[in-house]
């Protein structure tokens, strides 16, 4: 490898090297490919690779932009113009887009090269990455164990150091569980923070977004500088923030009033040494000044059962308009047995179901602003299990009835965060005996992520994680 310090910058500082002519977009590439080609055969996590697409942006000139001549990683949900989406799914292994989304061209804005897509499990449904298509991506910390989802083959490329941050989305968890699993950061913004469009307005009736999983604090909050914003479809805008994010890393916090929680929303037990890292890092909090209480809110309705019903008739319409191109019912060679049968579950209920869903996900919200009223910050696990075994959710099965207790007890305190619209990030601060990675969550006011990059900045700084390394890394 010819740039063998790479993997010790993020992706602010290889900016800064281009910036200053220390080294060539040309050889950074060359070293994310690379670095993809030494570590990706035993993680698989850059399931679509286009290095002429990144080739021909370098050639043609990057914009200037605060991330100029980074690699980059597309995940497999979004469109870049001219290059192979999948989603995961069989059906569309040759789909080649015939335009780009907007988030992405705001990556291209922001001057990265973007070599390929990170891995997905089909269309984004499982909190684990073993799409059919492309089998499983492996956690880079114990390739037994999975990368978490939807955004897995992104946090397991960050955290294998392939690049220093990559695309991520997240409508039920998917930043943060994928950053929990592998150790990484991942921040998920407010609802409306960051483009969606063009061809929809909103995913998943609001709770989806887009962002990025990252190794340090500082990109992420650049890189929204980079990114945020309303555009003309937009149905509905974020609050504007108080100065750019990347103001906030470094800045004091202050005395924040942090309410935590060890438990699941559910009431049941956690993981012991999850329990047990929750409460060491709400002493750390204490010890760095802020006040820390133990209380949790209360949730109106079960978010499970909120989800099943909007995931599953966003899902059934996108099988819908698969079949109408294939021009007859789609099967299980073309789609996996869960997203069949979530549409299929979807169309026995009614117009009023999914608006009584939407009514349900509104108290959840409502419950969760009366009980932020009373504290800047909530902290509770990410994952209240340590990251699932390769095989665990079984999305081919003919029987699914495995999975939804396993998300009850794996994951059962993200999505609450997308229903409310609030922003919420995962902090690696803390892993267990056997060595996978532990995140810790922390979720703000609607609109507030720069209290959360605030306190972030502060974590990093207290518990710095950049120099834990995976056994598999490039």
């Amino acid at each position: 490898m010819a740039f063998r310090e790479y993997g010790s910058y993020d992706a602010v500082g290889l900016a800064g090297l281009v910036r200053n002519k220390q080294v060539t977009p040309r050889e950074l590439l060359d070293e994310a490919i690379a670095r993809t080609a030494k570590v990706d055969p035993q993680i698989n996590a850059v399931v679509v690779k286009h290095y002429d697409y990144a080739e021909r942006q370098i050639a043609q000139g990057l914009p200037d932009g605060p991330f100029t001549g980074v690699p980059f990683l597309l995940k497999d949900l979004d469109l870049l113009e001219g290059t192979c989406t999948t989603s995961g799914a069989t059906i569309l292994k040759d789909f080649v887009a015939d335009h780009s989304g907007t988030l992405a061209q705001r990556f291209l804005d922001a001057g990265v090269s973007i070599f390929g897509k990170s891995s997905s499990p089909e269309f984004g449904l499982m909190p684990t990455t073993e799409s059919r298509l492309f089998g499983p991506t492996r956690n880079p910390w114990n390739l037994a164990h999975s990368s978490g989802g939807s955004s897995g083959g992104a946090a397991a490329a960050v955290a294998a150091r392939i690049l220093p941050v990559a695309h991520a989305s997240d409508g039920g968890g998917s930043i943060r569980i994928p950053a929990s699993a592998c150790g990484v950061f991942g921040m998920k913004p407010s609802r409306a923070r960051n483009p969606l469009g063009p061809d929809r307005g909103e995913g998943w009736g609001g709770f989806s977004c887009g962002h990025v999983v990252s190794i340090s604090v500082r990109d992420s909050a650049v890189m929204m500088d980079a990114i945020h914003g309303p555009e003309p479809s937009s149905p509905y805008v974020a609050p504007m923030p108080e100065r750019p994010f990347s103001q906030e890393v470094g800045r004091d916090p202050g005395r924040l009033r942090i309410a935590f929680t060890d438990k699941s929303p559910y009431g049941e037990a956690i993981d012991p040494e999850i329990a047990a890292a929750t409460r060491e890092i709400a002493g750390l909090l204490v010890g760095l000044g802020h006040h820390v209480e133990e209380r949790a809110p209360v949730l109106a309705a079960d978010p499970a059962a909120v989800m099943a019903t909007i995931v599953g008739g966003n899902t059934a319409l996108t099988v819908r308009l698969i079949e109408q191109k294939l021009g007859r019912a789609a099967t299980p060679d073309d789609l996996e047995v869960l997203t069949l049968a979530s549409a299929y579950n979807a169309q026995k209920t009614t117009a009023t179901d999914y608006v009584a869903a939407q009514l349900a996900a509104f108290q959840i919200s409502r419950g969760l602003a009366a009980f932020f009223e009373s504290c800047d910050v909530f902290l509770c696990p990410t994952l209240c299990a340590p990251p699932l075994r390769i095989g665990e959710l079984n999305t081919m099965s003919d029987d699914l009835s495995h999975i939804a207790p396993i998300l009850r007890r794996y994951m059962p305190g993200t999505a609450m965060f997308n229903m409310s619209g609030q922003p919420a990030m995962s902090v690696p601060l803390a892993w267990n005996k056997a060595g996978l990675p532990l995140g810790m969550m922390f979720s703000g006011k609607f609109g507030d992520e720069a209290t959360l990059f605030r306190l972030a900045g502060q974590l990093e700084q207290a518990g710095p994680w950049q120099d834990r390394r995976p056994p598999v890394c490039a």
